[in-house]
C-alpha cells in the first residue's frame, strides 16, 4: 500500500492565558485536540507566534499553566515530528525552556523555508514592512538584554500580573478585525518588496488574526492564518497545494 503523503501544518495566535484561566483552558483543550489529530500525518508543524498571551522565563521559574499543550508538544517532538515555534509580540520572552524541556525549534525572526520544491517565507509578522515605527522602537527595547534583566528583578507574582494586563490591553487595541486592503496592509507590502529580489511561492504570517489567502504576482500567495480566539483556523500544505481550514 502506498504511504500517505505527509503534510505541513501551520497555526498562530492562540493567546493561551487570555482572557482568563477558565476560558483559556477551553481553547487549550481544543488546540490540543487539533494537535492530536494532525500528528497522524504531519511531517512538520509550524506555530507562528503568540501561542501564549504572555510568557516570561525566569532562570528557575516559568509561567503557571499550559501543561496539556506542553505535554502534547513534547509527545509530538519525541515521536520524531519537528515543531517550529516562532516568537510573537506577546511571547517574545521565550528563552531556553521550551527548546530544552519540550524540544521545540525556536525562531525569533522570519525565515525562508523550502519543501517539495516550493519556497515559503514564514514569520509571525510583527515589525515587518513599512510603518508601525512606534512598535518597532518598543520591540528593540523589549528585546534588549538590559530590559529583560530589569524585568527579571521583579517578583513573579507582580511581574506576570502586570505583563498580562499590558498584554491584554495591547491585544485589544492593536488587532483590527478586517483586512485593510493590499495597499494598507504592511505585511502585504513587505511581501511585494521581498518579491523584487527573490521568489517565494507562499508568504505565511500570523499576527493579524484574520484568515485570508490572496494571490500576489507570479503565482505567489499571501496568507494570514487567522487565530484560535474567534476563527480557529489553520493552514495545511499537502505537498502540492496550501489550504486554510477551520477546526471544528
Amino acid at each position: 500500500m502506498r504511504e500517505k503523503q505527509k503534510k505541513i501544518y501551520f497555526a498562530s495566535d492562540i493567546h493561551l492565558g487570555a482572557p482568563n484561566a477558565r476560558e483559556s483552558l477551553v481553547r487549550e483543550k481544543l488546540f490540543v485536540s487539533w494537535l492530536d489529530l494532525i500528528k497522524e500525518d504531519a511531517a512538520e508543524i509550524f506555530l507562528l507566534g503568540d501561542v501564549f498571551d504572555f510568557w516570561f522565563e525566569y532562570k528557575r521559574v516559568v509561567p503557571r499553566g499550559f501543561t496539556r499543550l506542553l505535554g502534547k508538544l513534547s509527545e509530538i517532538v519525541d515521536s520524531g515530528i519537528p515543531v517550529h515555534f516562532f516568537t510573537g509580540n506577546h511571547d517574545i520572552w521565550i528563552f531556553d525552556y521550551l527548546p530544552e524541556e519540550v524540544g521545540l525549534i525556536v525562531h525569533r525572526e522570519g525565515i525562508p523555508w523550502e519543501y517539495n520544491g516550493k519556497r515559503f517565507f514564514l514569520a509571525h509578522g510583527d515589525g515587518l514592512g513599512p510603518g508601525d515605527g512606534g512598535y518597532k522602537f518598543l520591540k528593540k527595547i523589549f528585546t534588549s538584554s538590559s530590559m529583560q534583566w530589569m524585568f527579571a528583578r521583579l517578583h513573579p507574582n507582580f511581574a506576570v500580573w502586570l505583563a498580562s494586563k499590558l498584554s491584554q490591553d495591547s491585544r485589544q487595541s492593536r488587532v483590527a478585525s478586517t483586512f485593510l486592503g493590499e495597499d494598507n496592509e504592511w505585511l502585504v507590502q513587505f511581501a511585494y518588496e521581498r518579491l523584487k529580489s527573490e521568489h517565494f511561492d507562499y508568504f505565511i504570517f500570523g499576527h493579524r488574526h484574520i484568515p485570508i489567502d490572496i494571490k500576489l504576482q507570479n503565482d505567489s500567495r499571501f496568507i494570514y492564518l487567522g487565530d484560535w480566539i474567534k476563527h480557529f483556523t489553520y493552514g495545511v500544505y499537502d505537498g502540492t497545494d496550501f489550504a486554510l481550514k477551520t477546526f471544528k
